[in-house]
């Protein structure tokens, strides 16, 4: 199997802020996988705040040699392979895995969605986020939002409550909400939450500290709204320690190192009685879609990088009503991958 690779910077149609920080790009880096004459896709978003780079993405795949696998399918043993590599860097390890469940896909001829088992009937609605930002330009980031279904709203500073009644006048679509670990006291989020839950609050991810266990334990005991684990978990290892401290998980294959361990997780959520947000970073089509695979296994879906960004080199996944139509096309069922991007 051969790999090669390609940096790509995904710019974003709006400055993206959430509690902590601002950006207005995220550098991706693309990937191709030949194996025999089927090639695979796949992507690794390296957001920032998550320490991945373009130099640390091109020194670990300097180090992978996928030829020792006989066949491009065997993901447990290839992840188990890509860690013992070096730990961490789970977004260059989800491309790998992306681009190995595409040539599934196109061996066995069938889509993604298939091989795991999901029932696109069941395909949820996906969210379009707005991060925070001054008023006006929430206005703005509302009308780009109109076809979605769902809102998401990032808070966590010190005038949510403003935020939300900005959107509120424009809108009454169902919200979802994304504190990104920017509440303090657990008094007042307790408070919030009562308030958000009468505003069409649908979903919390991650209210308090990810290392605040005892914390958002308690806010899930007394809240009405289901509340997520997103910080706090990242792969599979991690999701013991969160049972009873959160109603549910998002899972994103950025961080859960592709679709096999992100499946998993959405296995091991439903054993425990926890429900599933699927999500997304700033992406591209390709991993978007090898999310929205996974999509109808989950009880909800924020998958709208494509519909953030202004140079996404592929073509814009089927939507409709609020939701992916993927297609009945083999692997991903990426479109609009041109002859040059790897050149």
């Amino acid at each position: 199997m051969k790999i090669s690779c390609k940096p790509f910077e995904l710019d974003l149609k709006h400055p993206f802020s959430i509690s902590k920080f601002t950006r207005t790009s995220t550098p991706l880096m693309l990937i191709k996988i030949q194996y025999e004459d089927v090639v695979g896709y796949g992507e690794a978003s390296m957001v920032p705040y998550m320490g991945e780079s373009y130099e640390t993405a091109q020194a670990f795949l300097n180090q992978v040699d996928l030829s020792q696998f006989h066949h491009p399918f065997i993901f447990e043993e290839i992840i188990t392979y890509l860690d013992s590599i070096a730990p961490g860097q789970p977004a260059i390890k989800a491309a790998i895995d992306i681009a190995l469940n595409d040539i599934n896909g196109k061996i066995l001829n069938k889509p993604c969605y298939e091989i795991y088992t999901a029932d696109l009937s069941k395909m949820p609605v996906t969210s379009y986020t707005i991060g925070i930002d001054t008023l006006e330009v929430i206005r703005e980031k509302l009308k780009d939002a109109e076809q979605f279904k769902v809102i998401k709203v990032k808070l966590g500073r010190d005038n949510d409550q403003e935020i939300i009644e900005t959107i509120r006048r424009m809108t009454n679509v169902p919200l979802y909400v994304d504190a990104n670990q920017g509440w303090t006291d657990r008094i007042k989020a307790i408070d919030l939450i009562y308030w958000l839950h009468q505003q069409g609050v649908l979903l919390i991810e991650q209210p308090m500290d990810k290392n605040d266990l005892d914390g958002n334990a308690w806010l899930t005991e007394r809240s009405p709204i289901p509340l997520l684990a997103d910080e706090a978990v990242q792969r599979l290892a991690d999701m013991d320690q969160l049972k009873g401290a959160y109603h549910g998980i998002n899972v994103k294959l950025m961080k859960s190192c592709g679709m096999y361990e992100g499946h998993q997780m959405i296995l091991k959520a439903r054993s425990f009685g926890m429900k599933v947000l699927i999500g997304c970073m700033s992406e591209t089509s390709c991993a978007t879609l090898a999310a929205a695979a996974l999509a109808p296994l989950c009880n909800w879906a924020d998958l709208d990088g494509p519909w953030l960004t202004l140079n996404n080199p592929f073509t814009n996944p089927p939507f409709e009503n609020g939701k992916y139509r993927l297609k009945n096309l083999p692997g991903l069922g990426l479109e609009g991958v041109t002859s040059d991007l790897f050149l």
